[in-house]
């Protein structure tokens, strides 16, 4: 049976690429969900122009006209997050609910800023001159080159798209070529709404090519990128030349220190969950335990128990704690730290190995190491896998310092009974985002999300510091 094909949305039509590639389910490689065109670079350039010519259009459009387009792709998210998240699912890998709830959440970004689009106010200010007046306004950054990861192939999409959209800005959107799917469904929903032609275009394709011309084009005005620290330098690199304004968030090794004190199911509970859900394929993920001498023997040995009773299977079945990580080189790129782990000296405890199921799929049993050193690599390496490794400290003081130690900066989190430990470690956690007795995977989309050192770069996400990035600033003096 011939597989459906998608095309690439550009300056209000869909177009063909030069090619097509097959996007398969890592749950059973069998499955062609369908075959995706991939953009040329004339196509991008030509879908940059699009967003240039169009950008003054929608940033003239009424306020509330940009309200009722985002609430219209919020809601329709929303009512649609059962189909739409098992898409998401049967292409990335994530549970069913896992799926769904990224499809709701998606929709409430939408929701939310386009509450926003009627809070856009200015400022005003006296001078020092006599009989001289100042506006402080907001006005749209322009043309917007978006390029998303493909571990939550909606939810970051809508977080970046919706504030665009929000502040009247023109969008090129480069998805995940593992996880066009959920791009695409996005795209089809928004090229349904009241846009002028060329506002919102769609380029498939790979990265280094897509993203390549969103660099050089001088007709960008800003770029935001999710995706790994080494993409992001060289994205970096490419960009400085023209100026162009970024917002990128990249690698981090997050983690949760577990004290003497915590509540042990709760600690079991926010390890868990902070490590391994989402197949531990999360930006945020704890795959740092950072714990004390006197609970560690018995949070090990809970945790463990908790990590052999995952159910690992198929994303779409019922009863599936644990779907298969995204592809076959990431496996066997989790597969080889769990082997280094291994020869490093730290102890696995339980999983790391790789399952055979009826159905070709890339599943592995979620991993456990104690033991460990926080100079081990695989407590310096952004794994990206169901793998955490229990490093033992000897008091508050030593984890606070081996948390901080480390490249990154996106997440931490503590859990404890302590208030004096728990406000101390807000305060002197060296990130961007602080959980207290709480997974460090999980935030809200009404507040600012970014990290510090080499997990984030340029303003904040989400919330509305989120104009931070997407609009500039006009100062306009007037004398009478």
């Amino acid at each position: 049976m011939t597989s459906q094909t998608f095309l690439n949305y550009i300056d209000g039509r869909w177009q063909a690429g030069d090619e097509f590639i097959d996007n398969r389910s890592p749950s059973d490689t069998e499955d062609v969900i369908g075959r995706y065109a991939q953009a040329t670079l004339a196509q991008a350039r030509e879908a940059i122009e699009a967003a240039r010519m169009a950008q003054p259009r929608w940033a003239a459009n009424g306020l509330e006209a940009r309200h009722d387009v985002l609430r219209a792709i919020g809601d329709e998210l929303i009512a649609r997050r059962d189909e739409l998240g098992r898409l998401l699912s049967r292409e990335e890998g994530k549970t069913l609910a896992e799926g769904i709830g990224e499809v709701a959440r998606s929709g409430q970004f939408f929701r939310y800023f386009a509450a926003e689009v009627l809070r856009q106010l200015g400022g005003k200010a006296d001078s020092v001159r006599p009989g001289v007046e100042i506006d402080i306004q907001r006005e749209p950054l322009g043309v917007v080159g978006i390029v998303t990861p493909w571990n939550f192939p909606m939810a970051t999409a809508s977080w970046k798209i919706a504030p665009a959209l929000a502040f009247g800005n023109a969008v090129v959107f480069k998805p995940a070529n593992l996880t066009p799917a959920s791009a695409w469904a996005l795209t089809e929903i928004i090229s349904r709404q009241a846009l002028p032609a060329g506002t919102f275009n769609l380029v498939m394709g790979p990265g280094e090519a897509i993203g390549r011309a969103l660099a050089d084009s001088p007709d960008v005005d800003g770029i935001t990128f999710t995706g790994s620290l080494e993409t992001g330098r060289r994205l970096a690199a490419a960009a400085a030349p023209q100026l162009i304004r970024l917002q990128m968030e990249m690698g981090s090794k997050n983690a949760l220190v577990v004290l003497d004190d915590a509540d042990l199911d709760l600690a079991v509970d926010c390890a868990f969950n902070g490590a391994y859900s989402g197949t531990g394929q999360k930006c945020t993920a704890s795959s740092r335990l950072v714990v004390t001498p006197g609970i560690r023997a018995a949070f090990v040995e809970r945790l463990a128990q908790r990590l052999r009773d995952v159910r690992v299977g198929r994303s779409l079945d019922d009863g599936v704690q644990m779907g298969p990580v995204v592809d076959q080189r990431q496996l066997e790129s989790n597969l080889r730290y769990v082997a280094l782990g291994r020869q490093e000296g730290a102890r696995l405890v339980c999983g790391g190995e790789a399952l055979a199921r009826p159905e070709r799929a890339w599943c592995m049993s979620p991993a456990l190491f104690d033991e460990g050193r926080n100079d081990m690599q695989i407590n310096r390496d952004e794994i990206f896998g169901p793998i955490a490794c229990v490093i033992p400290v000897r008091d508050y003081e030593e984890a606070l310092a081996v948390a901080n130690n480390t490249p990154f900066g996106l997440t931490a989190g503590i859990v404890t009974q302590s208030l004096r430990h728990a406000t101390h470690f807000r305060r002197h956690a060296k990130t961007g985002c602080v959980m207290v007795n709480l997974p460090t995977a999980g935030t809200d989309y009404h507040v600012p999300f970014g990290g510090r050192k080499a997990s984030s770069h340029g303003p904040r996400e989400q919330g509305p510091h989120a104009a931070e990035f997407y609009t500039t600033l006009k100062t306009a003096y007037t004398r009478a």
